[in-house]
């Protein structure tokens, strides 16, 4: 495949950092709104808290993370990247593949279980040991996913650790 041109690769770019910059603000969102919703004293207040905290999910975080790796991936394949050329961006990729596995297999259930439990039960919710789990659930597992965001892109800035050794190097230092 041939590779972008530096305009192509710079639009390209742009829009994984965008991608990443609204994954990473809607999460940091959520996590404000999970803690805000630890002491809600209003069932109204409760539901819609939880409500808005599945809406950014739905509408902002499932997307921009899908267009996020959607980018990554091409980046990665019409670039000088590569997938394993660079020691960075292997731990992206890894860091951003548990990210998503534990959103969508932890965060995204105990938000959508936490605003079902508040819409039936309204404040009760809070003597419920399913929503005290899933909703401290939503709590840690957001502020988790915004401090490996920020990570995430300090990696992508910095570049810390370099290029992965080809096998004509190695094969020089073995010889």
């Amino acid at each position: 495949m041939p590779k972008l041109s530096v305009k192509a690769k710079n639009w390209l770019l742009s829009a994984h950092v965008s991608f990443a910059s609204l994954w990473t603000g809607t999460v940091l969102s959520m996590f404000l709104l999970s803690l805000r919703n630890t002491n809600s004293t209003n069932a109204q207040a409760l539901y819609a808290l939880n409500s808005a905290i599945n809406l950014l999910d739905d509408y902002i975080v499932i997307p921009s993370a899908i267009g996020s790796v959607l980018t990554a991936t091409f980046l990665c394949w019409m670039t000088n990247y590569g997938f394993t050329k660079f020691y960075w961006v292997i731990t992206k990729w890894i860091l951003t593949t548990g990210l998503v596995i534990f959103g969508t297999f932890w965060l995204f259930p105990w938000g959508n279980v936490a605003e079902n439990i508040s819409l039936e039960e309204g404040l009760q919710s809070f003597h419920n040991s399913i929503y005290s789990f899933d909703s401290q659930g939503v709590l840690i597992g957001t502020i988790i996913q915004v401090v490996f965001l920020i990570l995430i892109i300090g990696i992508s800035v910095l570049k810390p650790w370099g290029r992965r050794p080809t096998q004509e190097q190695k094969q020089a230092v073995s010889d």
